[in-house]
């Protein structure tokens, strides 16, 4: 029985991932006055020099790792990415300066021209750590073995990929179901961390990758430490090891940096990153939009199934109080899919904070019988208490009878939102990455995704996103969020609190760190001065 729940668990958690959904408090947000003039990629002085051999790089993430395999598991840079990465490398890496995608353990990846045919080349020499070779069979084996275990991109994949080939040991061919020029970010996760096929020969997973270090010791929850492989193909890592302690509390862990005990810390409070800025401190930055969402069960039998409610709830969302209230005002606040930072803002804005629309809207649904009750759902700690009162004010100002209902652990929550859809609004982020906006729009809006939380379904919304998958150019993608925007607006599926950025600092003798996709550090290249 043990085993079914946590199968059911880890389920629940590539759904959440998919979506890019992480439970917020009153650290969704992004902190402009703190990051103010900071692009994604990474930030602050660090004289390069000679690459020095040796030493070891702390990095505490947002969450401890609990299984080792990039397909039972979240895959993105805040929930394991960068220790899968650095188990079993990415066959591609999103280069934050240029805005492409650029090979890492594969050779090249080239699509043609209408973006339906892709055609990967493997790097030559490159094995993994049990000295097999890194060939396309072993490459399909892997993605087909993610499938399988339905990891966190499957349903993407699957809804994308019609054939996936080889034509030699070196190459394989993916033809997707329509064009998609988005289509490697997929192989900067979970579907391009690549494990070998010995890696379940004797039943249970072993770590076996093609990575830069090797499993050196694993406590689940408390300590990961690898060390460096001898025989990776880019050449020996300079470090000898990398080691991912679990440190529960932000606050401590950016300390930590600054005190020497971590060289890299994952921060997501405004406050801390704000901390981490007026410190002048380098590291990894990247953004994400709508870091902060108010979602809302659209499902039969939920007050959200009427319409007139949604508005209602949307229009009663201040984004400018919450910030206030929960953020300390260290967030931007804005009801934009998109807001200005991002650069597929476009000329429709959010629908925003209009409290006589909620009244009257609100209003309208009682005098067909809605008694105007709310259940939200959040977790049982203070940070997430202070966004669910202040989302109890706003839906209270404008009329709502408000119950909070609080979970006793993150995995309760997941339960309750994804297993059992128990709720009529609680507070996430969508996290949707600019580099690759379908994938978590697709997990979170469509119709047909596992991930969509919302139990939100509109036909209209599905044939947008289907639009957005094949646009031609920015122009075209542009276009369609401006699009998509408009029916959120009327159609109300959640109310956006603002996006988020999302800030690593380094301590001053880390060199070398790069800086993929979703947050995903790479430690093939660091090295540290001492």
């Amino acid at each position: 029985m043990a085993r079914l729940i946590l199968a059911r668990t880890g389920r629940l958690l590539a759904a959440l991932t998919a979506a890019g959904l992480l439970i917020a408090g009153c650290s969704g947000s992004e902190v402009e006055s703190a990051a103010e003039g900071i692009d994604n990629g990474l930030v602050g002085q660090q004289t390069a020099g000679e690459p020095r051999s040796g030493g070891t790089i702390a990095y505490a993430g947002y969450t401890a790792v609990s299984s080792l395999d990039p397909a039972a598991r979240q895959d993105g840079g805040s929930t394991g990415g960068t220790e899968m990465a650095a188990l079993y490398d990415l066959l591609l890496r999103y280069d934050q300066d240029s805005d492409q995608y650029v090979p890492q353990l594969a050779d090249s990846m080239t699509g043609n021209e209408d973006g339906t045919v892709w055609t990967l080349t493997l790097r030559e020499g490159a094995t993994f750590s049990d000295g097999t070779p890194v060939d396309a069979a072993a490459v399909t084996w892997s993605i087909n073995r993610y499938l399988e275990k339905k990891g966190t991109h499957t349903q993407v994949w699957l809804v994308s990929v019609e054939d996936m080939a080889v034509p030699n040991n070196s190459t394989v061919t993916f033809t997707l179901k329509q064009p998609w020029r988005e289509f490697p970010a997929l192989f900067t996760s979970g579907p391009g961390m690549i494990v070998a096929p010995s890696s379940t020969v004797g039943g249970d997973f072993a770590p076996v990758g093609a990575g830069p270090f090797v499993l050196e010791k694993f406590t689940s929850q408390e300590e990961l430490v690898l060390r460096a492989r001898a025989d990776y193909w880019g050449g020996k890592p300079h470090l000898d090891s990398v080691r991912f302690p679990a440190i529960v509390n932000e606050t401590t862990r950016l300390e930590s940096v600054q005190s020497g005990n971590l060289q890299i810390a994952y921060l997501r409070n405004p406050e801390n990153v704000r901390a981490a800025a007026e410190a002048s401190l380098p590291g990894a930055v990247y953004t994400v939009n709508m870091g902060g969402t108010a979602l809302i069960n659209s499902r039969e039998g939920r007050p959200g199934a009427d319409e007139r409610v949604r508005q209602a709830l949307v229009a009663a969302f201040n984004p400018d109080l919450f910030n206030t209230r929960v953020q300390s005002g260290d967030g931007l606040a804005s009801s934009d899919m998109f807001a200005p930072a991002s650069r597929w803002h476009g000329d429709v804005s959010g629908s925003g904070y209009d409290l006589d629309k909620a009244i009257r809207l609100l209003e309208e649904a009682k005098a067909d019988g809605y008694d105007g009750k709310i259940t939200y759902v959040g977790t049982n700690d203070p940070e997430t208490q202070r966004s669910a009162l202040a989302i109890e004010a706003m839906l209270e100002g404008a009329g709502f009878d408000v119950e909070i209902n609080y979970a006793s652990s993150i995995n309760d929550l997941i339960k309750v939102l994804y297993a059992q859809h128990d709720y009529d609004v609680s507070y996430a982020g969508f996290n949707v990455l600019d580099n690759a906006p379908f994938i978590r729009m697709y997990g979170n809006l469509h119709s047909a995704s596992a991930s969509n939380v919302l139990g939100y379904a509109n036909p209209d919304m599905d044939e947008l996103l289907a639009q957005l998958q094949t646009a031609r150019d920015d122009d075209d993608k542009r276009r369609v969020l401006a699009d998509i925007q408009t029916l959120v607006n009327e159609t109300a599926p959640m109310a956006v609190s603002s996006p988020y950025r999302l800030f690593m600092p380094f301590a001053d003798n880390v060199r070398g760190v790069q800086l993929s996709s979703d947050g995903i550090l790479l430690f093939d290249k660091a090295w540290t001065t001492n």
